[in-house]
């Protein structure tokens, strides 16, 4: 019985033609895994499996999933979470991820939004939450950069962080309560329980980094779940100031209500990626 294992072309050019294809021969693919993403069962002979490489500075692990919870793809990690992620491996697959020594490509950082002056250096700063629309909680992230940001190689000093976002497709938020259009090409990365990424379309085709986390970000188990179960995150951006860190969900509707209000709000619903 053939094994129902899928390599993505992104991990095949991480591993080389030649381990993808012993990985699909079923010479280094175990009978039985622990999902990655949903840390359930899974059996590569009885369910869709993807492949996930966790690629590091130096180092590389490969992983196994269901294909219903994450697809195919590599993530960029650190060689500290990579080390976590060997152990959690090695302490729950019935057979062993192999180690991978393949070369790492450079490691995305948080990206820096484009300084509106000189020494000015914006970061993007994310908050998770659940935000009603009508009587259904959906899975949230909150942009909010910590200073003003300005299109490339603009000097003004105008904040332009909205508008660059609406010409990536986003929509000005009018009512709190309308779940925003989906924006094809964007998504969420969750893997292992966590916030790894936002994506979106790279000019060559896949996808690239916009936001990534320095370090991964735990979910609740009600996020998670809520994400999983409409297969996407609704994402707010907002400027500098604006919204701030909430400690309670209901203070983040309560701030994200005064920026719709003001007009100071664009969302999109973004595919979800892993569970």
């Amino acid at each position: 019985m053939p094994r129902m294992l899928d390599v993505s072309d992104e991990v095949r050019s991480e591993i080389g033609d030649d381990e993808a294809d012993r990985l699909l021969g079923g010479g280094r693919a175990p009978d039985s895994y622990e999902c990655t993403s949903c840390r359930t069962p899974g059996d590569t002979y009885a369910d869709p499996t993807s492949t996930v490489l966790f690629v590091g500075e130096e180092t590389a692990v490969l992983a196994f999933a269901h294909a219903r919870c994450i697809p195919s793809q590599v993530v960029p990690v650190s060689e500290e979470q990579l080390a976590g992620a060997v152990r959690s491996i090695s302490q729950t697959q019935p057979a062993a991820a192999p180690h991978l020594g393949v070369p790492a490509p450079a490691a995305p950082t948080e990206p820096l939004a484009q300084p509106t002056a000189p020494g000015q250096a914006a970061i993007l700063g994310i908050t998770c939450g659940l935000v009603l629309h009508g009587k259904v909680g959906h899975a949230s992230l909150v942009v909010e950069p910590t200073g003003p940001v300005g299109r490339p190689g603009s000097t003004s000093g105008e904040d332009e962080f909205l508008d660059l976002l609406q010409d990536a497709g986003f929509q000005r938020v009018t009512d709190l309560d309308e779940t925003p259009d989906q924006l094809p090409g964007w998504s969420v990365l969750v893997a292992m329980g966590k916030l790894h990424a936002i994506l979106q379309p790279a000019a060559a085709g896949g996808s690239t980094g916009w936001w990534q986390a320095h370090q991964p970000l735990q979910v609740t188990d009600a996020w998670r779940m809520a994400a999983s179960q409409l297969s996407e995150v609704t994402m707010y951006a907002v400027p500098a100031g604006v919204v701030g860190r909430q400690p309670r969900e209901d203070l983040l509707r309560q701030a994200l209500e005064r920026a719709v209000a003001l007009g100071q709000v664009v969302a999109a619903s973004l595919p979800l990626a892993g569970t």
